[in-house]
Order: C-alpha cells, then sequence, then structure tokens
C-alpha cells in the first residue's frame, strides 16, 4: 500500500475508533485492520536503537533531550490506563489513537513487538512504536506510571526495552523526587537544590552511556532513580528551576558526579571503590560539623547485622563464586572471616574468610556482595567491624556493626540534608562534597 494508501486507512481506523471511544475491543480491530492493509507490518524486522521523536524539539532552557530506560528485557509493558495517546510503529510511518483509561500490552514477538489490544483481544506484529499524549501537557503510562515526553518500546535481546525521551530539566524533577524523597520545602530546600545540581552533571557526563541498548541511563540505582511525572511534588520542582543549567564542573567539563545515601561521617576516596576513580575532587572528606556527623539523622547513620554459622555458611557459599571465583562447594563450613586491609577513610579495604579450600580474600569493592544480609540484600556499607563467635574452629555468630549507606564516594544525601538544616547554601554543599571543583551555568 503506498504512503497516501495507509494515510486514508489510518483515517478510516481512526473515524471508527473514535465513534467507539477505542475501546480495547474497538483498538484490536483497528490495528488488525490495519495489518491486513499492510499498513503496520506483521512480523517486521526486530528494531535497532531509538528513533528521533515525532514531536516537537524542546526549547534550550529545558536542555537537551534524554533518554531513560524504564524497562529492560521485560517479559511485557503495559502502555496506556491515563490520558489519551496515540501510537506510531515505525514500519508504517502512522499514527493510531489509544482512548483515556484504554490499556495496551506490549509484548516481545519473534521479529518485533506484539501490541495485544485487551484479553482476548487481537495480537499485532510491528517493529517497534512509539507513543506520545495526545495533548500537548498530557503524560503517556507506562506500567501504572506517568512521564512526560515520549516513550518508545522496542525489542531487546530478552524481551522489551521502553524508553522514555524527555527534555533533561523535566526529566530531573523526577529524579530528584526519586532520589531525595520528600523533604521539607524550606528547611531542605538547598538539599534538593545540590541534589538537582548533582543529578544534571551526572546525566550530562554520562549521556550516551548505554547508547548500545537505545538509551542513555537507566532509571534505577544503576543510575539515578527516576520516578517520571508520578513522583514529582512541587519542592523538587522548584530545585530543578531555581539551579536550571548548573553542573559541578572541573577543568571546565562535568564531573563524575557520584553521590550515595549516608557516609556515616567521612567519605571515601574514589579509588577506595572505583578503580577508574582517581579524581583531585573526590577525595576523602570529613562530614562532621559543630554537633556530630551531619548525616547523623539518617536511618542508616548506625546499623547492626548478625548471622549465625549456618546462615554465614549459607550466605557465602551463594556469593563467593560469583566474587572471589570460588565453588560452592569448596566453601563448605566458614572457619574464620576477618578484616584485613582498611582504607584511608577506615572502610574495610580486604576481607578473609576461611574455607574448605583454604583462605579466600575479598576486595573492597566486592565486601559488600559477598557478606549479603540475610534476607539476600547488599550489607549497607563497608564502613563496619565484625565480632565473630567460634573462629578459628567453627564459627557461631557473626556481629556487623556498621555506619552509613552506599559506596561513599561523592555528595552524601543524608549529609546535605543535614549541612541545609543548619542553614548552608547549595553551592557551600556541593564545594564542600566535591573539593576543587566550579559550579557553572551550562546552558
Amino acid at each position: 500500500m503506498s504512503g497516501l494508501g495507509r494515510r486514508h486507512a489510518l483515517r478510516r481506523a481512526l473515524r471508527r475508533a473514535a465513534a467507539s471511544r477505542l475501546t480495547a475491543a474497538a483498538l484490536a480491530a483497528a490495528l488488525a485492520g490495519l495489518a491486513a492493509a499492510g499498513c503496520i507490518r506483521a512480523g517486521g524486522p526486530a528494531g535497532g536503537g531509538v528513533p528521533g521523536a515525532p514531536g516537537a524539539t524542546p526549547a534550550p532552557s529545558a536542555g537537551p533531550p534524554i533518554r531513560v530506560g524504564l524497562a529492560v528485557g521485560a517479559s511485557a509493558v503495559t502502555i496506556g490506563g491515563g490520558g489519551a495517546l496515540r501510537l506510531q510503529a515505525t514500519d508504517a510511518g502512522l499514527m493510531d489513537a489509544l482512548a483515556a483509561g484504554t490499556t495496551l500490552r506490549v509484548l516481545p514477538a519473534a521479529r518485533g513487538l506484539a501490541l495485544a489490544a485487551g484479553p482476548g483481544g487481537v495480537t499485532t506484529q510491528v517493529e517497534q512504536v512509539t507513543v506520545v499524549p495526545r495533548d500537548a501537557d498530557g503524560t503517556v503510562r507506562v506500567n501504572g506510571r506517568d512521564y512526560a515526553g515520549e516513550v518508545t518500546l522496542l525489542r531487546d535481546r530478552t524481551g522489551v526495552t521502553a524508553v522514555n525521551r524527555v527534555a533533561l530539566e523535566r526529566y530531573l524533577v523526577g529524579v530528584v523526587a526519586g532520589e531525595m524523597g520528600r523533604r521539607d520545602p524550606v528547611a531542605e530546600r538547598e538539599a534538593l537544590r545540590a541534589q538537582a545540581v548533582v543529578s544534571r552533571t551526572y546525566a550530562l557526563r554520562n549521556m550516551g552511556r548505554w547508547a548500545a541498548q537505545g538509551f542513555d541511563l537507566y532509571a534505577g540505582v544503576a543510575d539515578q532513580v527516576y520516578g517520571g511525572v508520578t513522583a514529582e511534588y512541587p519542592a523538587a520542582a522548584d530545585a530543578v528551576q531555581a539551579t536550571r543549567g548548573q553542573a559541578v564542573t572541573w577543568g571546565g567539563q562535568p564531573i563524575d558526579a557520584f553521590f550515595f545515601s549516608t557516609c556515616g561521617g567521612r567519605t571515601a576516596e574514589g579509588t577506595e571503590v572505583f578503580r577508574g576513580a582517581a579524581r583531585p575532587y573526590l577525595r576523602s572528606v570529613s562530614d562532621v560539623g559543630p554537633d556530630g556527623a551531619w548525616c547523623r539523622i539518617s536511618p542508616r547513620f548506625r546499623w547492626t547485622e548478625e548471622w549465625s554459622g549456618a546462615q554465614l555458611n549459607a550466605t557465602l557459599q551463594r556469593t563467593l563464586p560469583a566474587v572471589a571465583g570460588v565453588r560452592a562447594d569448596g566453601v563448605g563450613e566458614v572457619r574464620d572471616l576477618r578484616v584485613t586491609l582498611r582504607t584511608g577513610s577506615g572502610r574495610v579495604g580486604e576481607l578473609a574468610a576461611r574455607v574448605r579450600t583454604g583462605e579466600v580474600r575479598v576486595d573492597g569493592p566486592q565486601v559488600r556482595s559477598a557478606l549479603q544480609t540475610v534476607t539476600g540484600e547488599p550489607l549497607r556499607s563497608n564502613l563496619f567491624t565484625l565480632a565473630v563467635t567460634g573462629a578459628p574452629r567453627r564459627i557461631t555468630q557473626v556481629v556487623a556493626e556498621g555506619s552509613g549507606a552506599g559506596h561513599g564516594v561523592g555528595m552524601c544525601q543524608w549529609g546535605a540534608v543535614g549541612r541545609a538544616r543548619a542553614g548552608q547554601r547549595y553551592d557551600e554543599i556541593l564545594a564542600a562534597y566535591y573539593p576543587t571543583t566550579t559550579l557553572d551555568r551550562l546552558y
């Protein structure tokens, strides 16, 4: 069918859909009709990358566009259920519509994606599809969460990838809210502004990090927690607006803006955690004020974890094969566990475990993954002491007394909150955690 013929077919489908308010059944019928007419190719080739946006280019003040991986390798993604949407399949070049309140499941197919409208509805295969809000100020709902901009769905190696393309400044509102949670708009305002600058800096520095997968950054802790419009609130938006275009720089370039939850009173040197992070601004700094550590208000400031001998054995049998290359049956019963090296910031730089096959040493960056909690979570931080009962014959109990949460490099988020409550400005907070840097407006 020619492009003009496809456009006429689309208009007819849209008129039929509009008359029925595009229920799931009506959408299925419209999709099936377009597929039969050759407007949406059935069984098209798998998509590769995210195409250019069909929407308007953001204004310069909104920052550059950023592509965020909302889901990767998903067995299914649900779109819709909120406001009205429009769909564009790349191999058809045509738009269809999805009425407000209506959902569509996107599933991996052998050579692309399958769009399933309603339980038992007609399934149509496409190469990839881009979803935009029908109204200029609308949002796209993905898996029950609303996002500004547009969302492209494409087939990846193991499932479906959903990519949100949005202006950087709007993205940051969802990141500040996702990373910092609900904060006091007055007493903790400067901490929110510090986070906005750090997250903007991180995004600018890492644009294209996951380009091979079709996006720039993940929407979770692999990069920055991004909650979309659903997470936004006024104080987060104010923080982004007040710092618009500002970034932390060194040598005229955005820095490696690492940040984390709670330092416990001192941040870590960059190379304690990241081997390639030898930066003059990623130094270990004291985070103690006149009344104690700035992050002492954190619920993770002090913590305790315990393991029985059997729990420790089970934990290390599960973790050491991945972090130290030891076979699970070579772990057996752990006879001793001790800290053999501490870093300049006081964190555990090496952990030694005596197991069935001998002594196994775990390097600092892997310690949290090796000594997981009994619930299977990574240890909160490397800043801890160990009390071991029963070594070196048969361990019966291990107790870790620790401080802080996260890797410890860069900005301590709870420390930033404590500093803000004490009256520090966001530029002062940033200078404390990233010494020798400059705060610049890049756009």
